[in-house]
C-alpha cells in the first residue's frame, strides 16, 4: 500500500488589501491536495513556515485546514484558499500536512517551498 499526496499551489498578490507604506503585503494562496496513493487518508494537521525577504520567519501549526480535516479517497482532491500577510513584497512558504491513512499509518505530505511576490518585482 502506498501513501502519496500531491500538493499544487497557486498564489496571488492582493493590492487592494496591501499597504506598502505600512509594510503590509497581502497574499492569497489556493491549495489543491490530491490523493495519488491507493488508500484513503485524512488530513489531520498543517504546518507552515512563512519567510519574508528579510529572513523573518513565522511558523503556524494547527488542526486540519479551514476548520476541516478532509478525508481523501484514492484519486480524490480537496481545494481551499487562504492567505497571509508579509512585511516585504517578496517571500516564501513551505510546510507539510500530517496525514493518517485508514489503516492508522501516519505520514507527512511535504509542501515544497513556493514564492509569494508582488507582480513586477521579479523577472
Amino acid at each position: 500500500m502506498s501513501n502519496s499526496i500531491s500538493v499544487l499551489v497557486e498564489t496571488n498578490y492582493l493590492p487592494d488589501q496591501s499597504d506598502p507604506v505600512e509594510r503590509r503585503f497581502v497574499f492569497a494562496y489556493t491549495i489543491t491536495i490530491r490523493n495519488e496513493g491507493d488508500a484513503a487518508a485524512r488530513l489531520m494537521q498543517r504546518h507552515w513556515i512563512f519567510t519574508d525577504a528579510n529572513g523573518k520567519q513565522q511558523e503556524v501549526r494547527g488542526d486540519g485546514v479551514l476548520g476541516e480535516q478532509p478525508r481523501l479517497q484514492p484519486g480524490q482532491g480537496f481545494r481551499y484558499s487562504s492567505g497571509t500577510i508579509l512585511e516585504t513584497p517578496v517571500g516564501a512558504m513551505e510546510g507539510s500536512y500530517q496525514m493518517v491513512a485508514d489503516d492508522g499509518e501516519q505520514f507527512d505530505a511535504p509542501i515544497a517551498a513556493f514564492r509569494l511576490a508582488m507582480p513586477g518585482l521579479l523577472h
